[in-house]
């Protein structure tokens, strides 16, 4: 989960290295650190410390070389201080990782050296195997090393008498490569290299990439050139800024009604939905029984999502798994199974071993992603990219929407397949999914009102919400953004339940957001308002316009689109409300405590 960067060029590396840091603060911002060759010294020097990379730009305004190598870090193992930062250097080797050695235990006995680790990391580790087999041949030394790994690892490597040169390797963890005529870079993420090139590779899996101001060689174990695939940067770089907002989550909520918009607008031909551009075939949607939906936290409640469209118009039984059990569980899978994994990164690693589980047990694969030429988009039978663009803020948002967005899409195509949606209701239900970008712009342009409604959250220490149907699923996802990015508690709960248990958590003055979007479900969540409220909760009421009555106070109106179509506007409105809680108690929106934006450990 950690972001690593390297260059080797014409260039000092240090400005290059910090700003690409900087840049991937979102992947792990507990510490950073440097190392570069230094051509007086003929050695590697790091320079690293506990914190975020603005502590570690001020430690390093000395550092001069030409080849270097960066980390931000997200702990796994060893706490949080200055030893256990990145990088790590042992002997002749200076490394950076991303990533978990399972058997680094097993590796320090085997090697004598628990006294001569100066860290409690894996990574450390990993620096010694190396060493240990370093006699001249960094690659050899490398290949060797790496069969005795067990676990993921993306590593960015030094040697001492070697200078102005780099290696990468990774087994899972993600590494881009590219160059222009300035040098050759390396990142865990195209974030922090795209502005210098928008041709790029992913780095394959078990081979080595050899890095020079000149070129980038890559090699199988067996010495064999390779080939990568290239691709191309879709987006602009220059949007990846925060174009003026205080957070990059502000930003990227703004940016919903556009990214939404491109989303589906791509994939509308003649009034039907149209995988064609991803060579989607049909039979992936007419030859499965059912549906299994793999994914985590935000894209596991996109899938929830899913699921109420596509049971309800499809009549296609679907389940959704959270990625981390879902090998565990012994799950129903077989030839007429169709997986649909949803990640933000397409590196997830639990969702992304669940789709491997799945692919071997007979399953046909789809998946839902917003990075070109990620992991799961590369194991996947099928992709279809979200157009999101870029997503900074560790809390996602656009990521989220256009996620339920190709769902909508999904839904429609399968309905049509089926012969559940004829041509005209299909164009109907394309016509009204149109419809929700300017639904989202109208909710965006009164946010004024949410931030308004957000002041009656900022002291509280407990937050309930409830809502019916499709409310349900969206409730959940709202809540994990006031928990992740506000440190409210905050869970969401089916109406329904209330009486079972949860009410009595229901005192004098307790904050329960109410979300009503769903016509036949209107009576019962009025009286579920009303159960709250009779026990002192203070309700703030989120109401589809055209269900405003004098039946139930209401706090702010959502424009009103069909029941089935009322999950992202309402969405949008509780992603204002997290945001202006964190920003108005003086949190770090982008970057909350303990979290990080790409989850590559199990």
């Amino acid at each position: 989960m950690c972001g690593i960067i390297g260059y080797t060029g014409y260039s000092q590396a240090r400005g290059i290295l910090l700003k690409g840091l900087k840049t991937l603060e979102y992947r792990g911002y507990d510490s950073a650190g440097i190392a570069v060759y230094h051509p007086d010294f003929n050695e590697t020097l790091v320079t690293k410390c506990e914190g975020r990379v603005e502590k570690l730009m001020d430690k390093c305004s000395d550092v001069r070389g030409t080849a270097g190598i960066g980390h931000t870090r997200w702990a796994t193992h060893g706490g949080v201080c200055d030893a256990n930062s990145h990088p790590h250097k042992f002997g002749n080797v200076t490394l950076v990782h991303n990533g978990i050695i399972e058997n680094y235990a097993a590796i320090t006995n085997q090697l004598g050296i628990t006294k001569k680790l100066k860290s409690q990391t894996d990574s450390e580790v990993v620096a010694a195997l190396i060493d240990t087999y370093y006699h001249g041949d960094p690659k050899e030394a490398i290949i060797r090393a790496v069969k005795e790994l067990s676990g993921t690892f993306g590593l960015a490597i030094m040697f001492d008498d070697i200078p102005n040169q780099l290696f990468a390797v990774r087994n899972v963890s993600p590494i881009i490569c590219c160059q222009n005529d300035d040098g050759a870079y390396i990142a865990s993420d195209i974030m922090a290299i795209g502005e210098y090139s928008e041709n790029y590779f992913v780095l394959p899996e078990l081979t080595i990439a050899h890095i020079t101001k000149e070129s980038i060689d890559v090699t199988d174990f067996k010495g064999n050139p390779v080939e990568p695939k290239m691709l191309t940067l879709d987006w602009d770089i220059k949007n990846s800024g925060k174009k003026g907002y205080p957070f990059y989550m502000e930003k990227e909520i703004m940016e919903q009604p556009e990214v939404i918009t491109k989303t589906i607008e791509s994939r509308i031909k003649d009034g039907k939905p149209d995988f064609s551009g991803e060579q989607v075939d049909d039979s992936i949607f007419t030859e499965c029984d059912n549906i299994t939906v793999i994914a985590c936290g935000t894209a596991m409640h996109a899938g929830l999502i899913g699921k109420h469209i596509i049971e309800k118009i499809c009549g296609v039984p679907v389940t959704v798994n959270m990625a981390s059990e879902y090998m565990y569980n012994e799950p129903i899978i077989n030839e007429r199974t169709l997986v649909i994994c949803v990640s933000q990164s397409g590196e997830t690693i639990d969702t992304l071993e669940a789709l491997k589980y799945a692919r071997k047990r007979g399953a046909r694969s789809l998946s839902i992603v917003n990075v070109k030429g990620s992991t799961i988009a590369r194991e996947s039978e099928n992709v279809i990219y979200t157009n999101a663009g870029p997503e900074i803020a560790v809390a996602s948002t656009k990521a989220y929407t256009t996620q339920v967005a190709v769902f909508y899409l999904i839904c429609a195509k399968m309905a049509y397949l089926r012969g559940k949606l004829d041509e005209a209701q299909t164009a109907d239900f394309m016509e009204e999914l149109a419809k929700i970008p300017a639904a989202v712009q109208n909710v965006l342009d009164r946010r004024d009102e949410v931030h308004h409604l957000s002041n009656g959250l900022l002291t509280a220490e407990h937050t309930f919400m409830i809502g019916r149907g499709l409310d349900y699923p969206t409730l959940l996802e709202a809540s994990l953004k006031l928990k992740e990015i506000s440190y409210i508690h905050s869970e969401a709960f089916a109406s329904g339940e209330l009486k079972h248990g949860t009410i009595a958590l229901i005192t004098d003055q307790t904050p329960v957001i109410a979300l009503l979007t769903q016509d036949f479900l209107m009576s019962k969540q009025v009286s579920n308002i009303r159960e709250v409220q009779s026990r002192g909760a203070n309700v703030l009421t989120f109401i589809k316009e055209s269900l405003v009555s004098d039946h139930v106070h209401t706090s702010f109106t959502l424009p009103a689109l069909q029941d089935d179509f009322m999950a992202i506007p309402a969405i949008i409105a509780m992603q204002l409300l997290a945001y202006y809680v964190s920003s108005d108690k003086g949190l770090d929106v982008d970057k909350p405590r303990n979290l990080a934006k790409v989850v590559t450990v199990e």
